[in-house]
This record gives C-alpha cells, structure tokens and sequence, in this order.
C-alpha cells in the first residue's frame, strides 16, 4: 500500500489543489480561467460549462498561496483572511453532520466552498496536521505525512530530504576541514 492510497479524499483534495503550483520550477497549473474550471471539473467541484472570470483565477491562486503558508506553519495570515472572506460560504447542518456549502450563486463560489469544506474536514478528522509543506526552502510541495510518527519533513526522502542531508554533511564536513586547520576535507 503506498502513500496515496491512505490520503482521504478531502486532504487528497486539499493536497493537489496547493500542488497546482510547483514552486522549485515555477510550474502553473492554473495558467488561465479555463485551465482552472478543468481542474475544478476533474474534481466533481464545478460544472463544465461554467465561466470563470481572471478575478476568481486570482482569487482561487490567493487562497491557494495562503494555504500553502499555512501548511509552513506561518502564522501571518491576513492574505488568507482577506481572501477567504471573499468566498461567501454557510454552515449547514445534515445527517452526517456539518458542511461548508457556498452561500454565493456562481460556480467558483461552489468549487471554493467545497475545497474549504475540504479543509474543514481535515480539520475535524485530524488529518490537517499531517498535511505538510516541504522543509526545502526551493521546494515547498505539499505532501500528506502517513508516516506513524508523523515527523516526515520533506516531500520525498529520494530528492529533497537526500540533498539536505548531502547539504548538511557537507557543510560539517567543511567545519571540521577549518577546525583541524585545513587538513582533508
């Protein structure tokens, strides 16, 4: 059983909508208004004829980034906060308990309402916590930890996680060369 297949749906969710963007590349998925109605229509979120205005590419792009932030543990959210207030969503009740539903009547506002229901229920279900950001500074990949004790840092030990250890080594490596007075390094 890998990774992905221990992700439930709404961190899956959650996951792949940061992950849009590739930071360490500088790769966008949400290139345009169309490019983001498609991805919300792969995830059931938003018909395929709806029309997308460039303002909620950058709204949905916003919230995205906040996300992401978040994820890095940065407590400085106002941009987060401006953005998500621009997404009029209600609280309702059903058998099965609370939802997040959009109160707005376009389709961005019921894709957006359903990824922040997203995020609420990974909130609830304690899997927000194991939702992650890549410790790398050039990388920042979003990942969902499985790991049992939940300590796992970057988004894959092969790649970012080996070339921070190569990092570290060498510069202890370094140290020691100056330390012993320029012996081998």
């Amino acid at each position: 059983m890998s990774d992905e297949d221990v992700i439930p749906p709404a961190a899956l969710l959650v996951r792949d909508f940061v992950n849009t963007y590739e930071p360490q590349t500088g790769e966008e998925t949400l290139t345009s208004t169309d490019a983001l109605r498609d991805w919300f229509v792969q995830r059931h979120l938003m018909p395929p004829q709806a029309r997308l205005r460039r303002r909620d590419l950058d709204l949905a792009r916003t919230i995205r980034e906040g996300l992401r932030s978040a994820l890095l543990g940065d407590t400085a959210a106002e941009g987060l906060n401006r953005a998500l207030a621009e997404v009029p969503v209600r609280l309702t009740y059903a058998p099965g308990g609370w939802r997040l539903e959009a109160a707005g009547p376009t389709a961005t506002d019921r894709a957006l309402a359903g990824l922040l229901d997203a995020v609420r229920q990974c909130t609830e279900d304690g899997t927000w916590a194991r939702l992650k950001v890549c410790a790398r500074d050039t990388c920042h990949w979003a990942f969902f930890d499985a790991s049992r004790n939940q300590v796992r840092r970057w988004c894959s030990m092969a790649g970012c996680g080996t070339h921070i250890k190569n990092k570290r080594a060498y510069a202890a490596r370094t140290r020691r060369f100056k330390d012993d007075g320029g012996g081998t390094v």
